[in-house]
């Protein structure tokens, strides 16, 4: 099963090895082939005092292993860049950082060896593996292989679901929750017996509240974006440093990061060394549209892009949901392509999307640009199989901790609060002092959290 096994040198006290797994595209039919998984573990690099054998030396090595599923869909992980690793280890666990199928190192998925698959048809079925059922098929396969000559205690694992991983992570509970001893996760609850048009109704929403936060701190960029909307489409859009083109609804989809910490403070500089440029030379710089290029990108993100609304479909297609609630929207009357009107500059501001995709997105990204098709192909598709099972959820005996945010823009309090109530031994740490991305810019607040959960040590 491990294909390759390379232990660095001890980097401070951390040993991290590198791993290469080979695991079956499709479960359900290995015949059409494999792919490769990669992986790195984390251990703390200790020095014995005493000489030990072999033997002692690799059952002392035994530790349980805590693994970490990352969000997206489609991005990898690397522990170099998370801080939560010496959190972990100090539990007393072994970390592994697994770059889900598709992502990272582990069997890559761009235009280009999408396109060794053969023509759109075949892409798209390709595609279809790469959900979170065969991630947690692929979890599974790992741990019996990391874990075979373990001691049966410690064959089970922890999983570490942030985000999209933790929607891994609660199909884990409901298709293989014998491999677990217990699941933590970070504005990672999914939006279980939700079709994806509900899911985009409740977002949609959640970021309608973020740019009236935006507006509120800054409200002379009510007229700035507006301004800067017209400039671009009196552009015909802008050339991009990589090739892409920065059309206004491209432009208007930067309201992403309002998702995160800063995220208000991040778009607001944007728009002002837009302003800025605008003002000293009449056109933007070089340098200002690299960065609006890298805000939203999504040409090394292709699972992203592509399967981002599949991740709620069950025996159902998406047909472009988030297209089609934005289009229902009164602040959202760009997504059909009506220019602004200076007339309605004060009293209408240009509203900023989220992390919805939409069809236009894939006349903008030059990677993207030759996947349209493809993507169509997966909208259009409506046999996913199922990816939760509320029965199982119901009985569940591995014990759940969950961070979840009251100001979510990317997963809804509301929605999270109804899974919740369908999982047993689920506990939650609940704030509204934080976003999506406390892992990150709060790690120290939600590990403590979470562990403080599985501890039991709140009386």
């Amino acid at each position: 099963m491990v294909l390759y096994r390379r232990a660095n040198p001890a980097i401070g006290k951390l040993m991290v090895s590198e791993l290469f797994f080979e695991v079956p595209r499709d479960y359900s039919n290995p015949s059409l082939g494999t792919l490769r998984i990669f992986g790195r573990s984390v251990t703390k690099h200790d020095t014995p005092i005493a000489n030990l054998s072999e033997e002692e030396m690799r059952k002392k090595s035994q530790k349980p292993w805590f693994v970490y599923l990352q969000g997206g869909p489609g991005f990898g992980c690397s522990p170099q860049s998370m801080s939560i690793t010496n959190l972990v280890l100090d539990q007393g666990y072994q970390m592994l950082y697994l770059d889900q199928r598709g992502t990272g190192l582990s069997s890559t998925i761009t235009a280009a060896t999408l396109a060794l698959q053969g023509d759109y048809q075949e892409q798209a079925d390709y595609l279809k593996s790469f959900r979170a059922d065969s991630i947690v098929q692929d979890c599974e396969a790992i741990r019996k292989s990391l874990t075979a000559d373990y001691p049966n205690e410690l064959k089970k694992w922890s999983v570490f679901g942030q985000s999209f991983g933790g929607f891994c992570a609660v199909h884990y509970l409901s298709k293989s929750p014998l491999g677990l001893r217990e699941v933590f996760t970070s504005g990672g609850i999914p939006p279980v017996g939700k079709s994806a048009e509900e899911v985009y109704k409740a977002t949609f929403a959640q970021v309608i509240k973020r740019n009236q936060s935006y507006y509120r701190k800054y409200p002379e960029d009510i007229e700035a974006v507006h301004d800067l909307a017209i400039y671009i489409k009196s552009q015909n859009g802008l050339a991009l440093p990589g090739g892409g083109t920065l059309t206004v609804r491209r432009f208007l989809m930067i309201g992403l990061l309002f998702g995160g910490l800063g995220g208000l403070d991040t778009v607001h500089n944007i728009i002002l060394r837009m302003r800025s440029d605008l003002h000293q030379f009449g056109f933007l710089t070089r340098p200002t549209l690299s960065i609006l290029e890298g805000l939203v990108g999504l040409d090394d993100n292709i699972i992203y892009a592509i399967l981002h609304e599949s991740i709620y479909c069950e025996g159902q297609a998406s047909n472009w949901a988030a297209d089609r609630v934005g289009r229902s929207l009164s602040e959202y009357h760009w997504i059909s392509g009506a220019p602004p009107s200076p007339a309605t500059v004060r009293q209408h501001p240009l509203y900023f999307s989220g992390e919805m995709i939409y069809p236009f997105t894939f006349d903008t990204y030059p990677e993207l640009s030759k996947l349209k098709a493809v993507a169509d192909i997966i909208a259009t598709y409506a046999e996913w199989p199922d990816l939760y099972d509320e029965w199982q959820l119901s009985q569940n005996e591995v014990p759940v901790y969950a961070a979840t945010f009251v100001d979510d823009m990317y997963v809804d309090f509301g929605l999270v609060q109804e899974t919740v109530a369908k999982i047993k031994n689920c506990k939650q740490f609940i704030t509204n002092t934080m976003y999506h991305d406390a892992i990150r810019s709060k790690t120290d607040e939600v590990m403590k959290a979470l562990f403080t959960l599985r501890n039991d040590t709140i009386d």
